[in-house]
């Protein structure tokens, strides 16, 4: 079966900052639920797919994701780009999303909104953080699915091989590459999870929103931020 859009969601328990952060409790379930329900909400991916490595830390997480009957595909820890071809050949698509398991905040609506620009476009890439205009955390990628097979056949970095689309990104004479940009410039909030901090807040998040945690909008959770000023460890630090 051949998909139209695929999301692939890459996720790993040995983060160095805050390492098993995916599997820590929002609500009273995983942070990586969350991610998972929002990112089903989006309505234009056919597929939700979890990119894990076959590292034994990451055993825990696979374990969960059984229980939740969430899709996943193991392999290399550092090379994600590899782990994302592994997954392409499996489930074969016309584009894919790329999403990190750092950004429970992750938007659905900001997500069909790239997707259908893709799309409205004969691009190889399109995201939002080519220029940063959204928080950090709200991160979207979509490219052409074959664009993994052209970035395997050139010479890559380390680095290109484990940020999967640093090699679009740094080849522009390559690849044909779009931005897309919010509507003002909100670059300087953070909404990722990289450390205990960055945690907190989102358990914040979570707590205000109980009840609705996988349909509060960006512009909601805007709205927050702004009337609870006590919470403004989400600027850049």
């Amino acid at each position: 079966m051949e998909y139209k859009t695929i999301a692939i969601l890459q996720a790993r328990m040995s983060s160095t900052r805050l390492p098993g952060k995916v599997m820590l409790t929002i609500n009273s379930r995983p942070m990586i639920y969350w991610q998972i329900q929002r990112i089903k909400r989006a309505r234009q991916v056919d597929k939700l797919i979890l990119a894990i490595s076959e590292e034994a830390s990451d055993d825990v997480l696979a374990e969960y994701l059984d229980t939740i009957k969430q899709v996943y595909v193991r392999g290399s820890l550092n090379d994600v780009l590899d782990r994302f071809i592994k997954v392409k050949s499996i489930y074969k698509s016309q584009a894919i999303v790329r999403l990190t398991g750092d950004c429970p905040l992750v938007m659905p609506t900001l997500i069909d909104e790239i997707i259908e620009e893709f799309y409205a476009h004969d691009l190889d890439y399109v995201s939002n953080t080519v220029t940063l205009t959204f928080p950090d955390g709200l991160d979207v990628e979509v490219f052409k699915s074959g664009a993994l097979d052209r970035l395997r056949s050139l010479s890559l970095s380390e680095s290109e091989k484990e940020h999967v689309t640093l090699g679009i990104i740094n080849r522009p004479e390559i690849f044909t590459i779009k931005n897309y940009g919010n509507y003002k410039n909100l670059s300087s909030y953070r909404w990722t999870v990289d450390d205990q901090k960055d945690f907190e807040f989102v358990n914040k998040v979570f707590a205000h929103f109980e009840s609705k945690e996988v349909d509060f909008s960006q512009k909601e959770l805007e709205e927050f931020v702004r009337s609870n000023p006590e919470i403004n460890q989400i600027k850049f630090r």
